[in-house]
């Protein structure tokens, strides 16, 4: 039987698989066979479903087969294909590997919602500047060169509103599915934080697809400073802040313009200026975040579990039950005399 190996002074983020000694070889198997599977069938379910409200709505299809419900109505529908991530694998922890669904969140078993504000005001500063580089950034050459047209303020401000509910959600189902269930399944194996950080940051920049050589570096990048924090600070705060706010930005900016949300660019295609501008606000909020956790002082470690208190032994030999005798009875009281037996004075003239 595996038993729990816990660090010297408690157990570290990545290490949280092992913290209730419930974890075995096959758990993290078991997970990933019920997590993708469910997914996916989600995923039917809810093209089917757009499928069918857009159909009988009368909206056109799409050269591959599915309903243009709009630029805003697609990209909310995109977000939502990783959003059900989330409680697809909160569940999966907890039904497979045994141990409740906020260990993922931190090592103390909850959304840390205070240190999370602090991350999100730390990221303000690092996501200002990059949205300011990327208005002042010359033009690659891959647009057409004609201005982008601006879609209204009524039409950006119902953008913004929508993008406000799924956004979050999307950043960190990414955050749980990665920096999360993705550090910990590692870490339950390798006590090496690095060795716990490495695959995810590489899957993470393979999920959103090959498109530049730089875009892939800064998704690299990314996902390595993201693990990085995640396990310094013992939970997924840090990286759910930047990864929302920066998506904020992000979709801000192509739903600013008209048809800029029909883009198929993601964070891969980046040019190489925009890709090193990312990767200096990513290095610069790390710094920012080490100083605001000196500080504030977030929980790193959590404590082991105390083992269940160990059951009673039953007394097979049971002493013999012996009356005390009252309280208020006298000194001078012989229990000897009161049965029948020689009273103590008796005895001491009878050894005179």
């Amino acid at each position: 039987m595996t038993t729990a190996s816990p660090d010297p002074v408690g157990f570290a983020y990545h290490r949280m698989a092992r913290r209730t000694g419930r974890h075995r070889w096959w758990r993290p198997l078991l997970s990933t066979a019920l997590f993708l599977p469910s997914w996916l069938l989600l995923i039917l379910l809810l093209y089917a479903f757009s499928y069918a409200i857009g159909t009988a709505a009368g909206y056109p299809e799409l050269p591959d087969g599915g309903v243009d419900l709009g630029p805003l109505r697609n990209t909310a529908l995109d977000l939502m294909y990783i959003a059900i991530t989330l409680p697809l694998i909160l569940l999966a922890v907890r039904w497979t590997e045994r141990r409740p669904a906020g260990t993922l969140s931190s090592v103390t078993g909850r959304l840390r919602f205070r240190w999370l504000a602090w991350c999100l005001l730390a990221a303000l500063l690092p996501v200002t500047l990059l949205a300011l580089t990327t208005v002042l950034l010359p033009d690659d050459g891959s647009s057409s060169g004609e201005p982008a047209a601006w879609v209204g303020v009524r039409s950006f401000l119902v953008s913004l509103a929508v993008l406000a509910v799924f956004v979050p959600v999307q950043a960190a189902a990414e955050e749980y599915v990665f920096r999360g269930w993705l550090i910990q399944a590692a870490g339950a194996f390798l006590r090496s934080p690095w060795f716990a950080v490495l695959p995810q940051a590489g899957l993470f920049a393979s999920a959103h697809g090959w498109g530049t050589t730089w875009g892939f570096i800064d998704l690299l990048l990314f996902g390595l400073v993201a693990g990085w924090l995640t396990i310094r600070t013992g939970g997924l705060e840090a990286t759910i802040a930047l990864h929302t706010l920066n998506n904020l930005l992000a979709f801000g900016v192509s739903a600013a313009v008209v048809d800029g949300l029909s883009s198929d660019d993601t964070a891969a295609d980046a040019p190489w200026q925009l890709a090193l501008a990312d990767m200096a606000i990513v290095l610069l909020y790390a710094t920012i975040i080490l100083r605001v956790a000196r500080r504030h002082r977030p929980q790193r470690l959590a404590p082991e579990v105390a083992p269940p208190p160990a059951p009673p032994v039953p007394n097979l030999y049971p002493q013999p039950l012996v009356t005390p005798p009252p309280a208020s009875m006298p000194r001078s009281y012989n229990a000897a005399a009161e049965w029948g037996g020689p009273s103590r004075t008796e005895v001491q003239e009878s050894d005179l």
